[in-house]
């Protein structure tokens, strides 16, 4: 297991009414608009390791609320605030589609919000699969529920988006963001660059107006439209993690064997993909750890995916709490 490393010096590195208006843009790149995958692909951290490696009022902002968490943990640890209030964060979809087929449903939108709430509230039947090994650091329920508070709809000619450029949060090019310091806006587009399955925003790390997560049409929700081996919803479940302030399970940047803040999730060489078999055992400093892959931080299938532990549990309250940085999401 490894040590939480904050303090001054460390600091932690974080990448239905509906609007029928249409867009005549040029498309930004041509490319075939069904995106599927074969390997989960999220590039959040490494978006936030770009923007903190120049913008150095991010940087001390990030380092403060990393102060702030490890205040807040320690505060729920003597008992000195509730941990168990549940945060109802309100939804805002953003649908940027070009064709009808992209242009997802309601009821897969709904089945999202699904998703989001069994996972975070400890309710999905495959948590049952937590190995015994890992059952005492499992989260169980979160503490966060989400709401379904607006769907807004938009036609566009673009079939390829680049997440650095953050297009679809345009209002010029896409749709521009709700309320973002009270609602969480999902943007979902037909396809990205990089096989792109989604990407988030840590919380300091971004202004307002681009803040939120980002996932391409075939992973959002369940059922038809969605592309296995990402079909289940879990895309969101990982990519809203981020939003919260978790990071990957090996650190920062894809060089592994890095804190993710959680002392309760074994050290990472890096991610795992695919349906692996537990136990997994891989190495950093050359000692071998059984990997937590059925973490929703880790790359696994959707199907592999089912726990939070319970220091994950914390960060993301102390996110949501009254005075955590993201703490306007309570006011709606």
């Amino acid at each position: 297991m490894k040590k939480v490393l904050i303090g001054a010096g460390i600091f932690f590195l974080a990448s239905c009414s509906s609007d029928m208006n249409s867009t005549s843009e040029s498309p930004e790149a041509e490319a075939p608009a069904t995106q599927t995958a074969s390997k989960r692909v999220c590039p959040s951290d490494l978006m936030r390791e770009e923007i903190l490696s120049r913008d150095p009022e991010a940087r001390a902002r990030v380092n403060a609320i990393e102060k702030y968490t490890e205040n807040r943990i320690n505060e729920i640890k003597v008992g000195k605030v509730l941990a168990d209030g549940t945060v109802e964060i309100p939804v805002v979809f953003n649908v940027v589609y070009k064709t009808t087929a992209e242009n997802v449903s309601d009821a897969r939108l709904q089945s999202q919000i699904d998703v989001l709430n069994r996972d975070y509230g400890g309710t999905n039947s495959d948590v049952n699969n937590t190995p015994a090994e890992f059952a005492s650091v499992k989260a169980g329920d979160t503490k966060i529920r989400f709401r379904l508070a607006k769907t807004v709809r938009k036609q566009s000619n673009t079939t390829l988006w680049d997440p650095d450029q953050n297009k679809m949060k345009a209002a010029s090019t896409g749709i521009a963001a709700t309320s973002p310091d009270n609602y969480l806006n999902i943007w979902i587009v037909n396809k990205m660059t990089d096989g792109t399955l989604g990407y988030a925003y840590y919380p300091g790390t971004i202004t307002s107006s681009l803040d939120g997560v980002v996932i391409a049409a075939p992973y959002i929700g369940t059922g038809s439209g969605t592309s296995a081996p990402f079909n289940l919803g879990r895309t969101a479940t990982h990519e809203v993690g981020h939003y919260l302030n978790l990071p990957h399970l090996w650190g920062s940047t894809n060089a592994g064997c890095q804190t993710d803040y959680s002392n309760d999730t074994p050290l990472s060489p890096g991610p795992n993909f695919g349906v692996p078999s537990y136990p997994l055992n891989r190495s950093c400093g050359g000692v071998s750890r059984s990997q937590m892959f059925m973490n929703y931080m880790d790359y696994s299938d959707d199907v592999s995916l089912y726990m939070f532990t319970t220091n994950q549990k914390q960060r993301m309250q102390a996110v949501v709490a009254a005075s955590g940085p993201r703490s306007g999401l309570r006011l709606y």
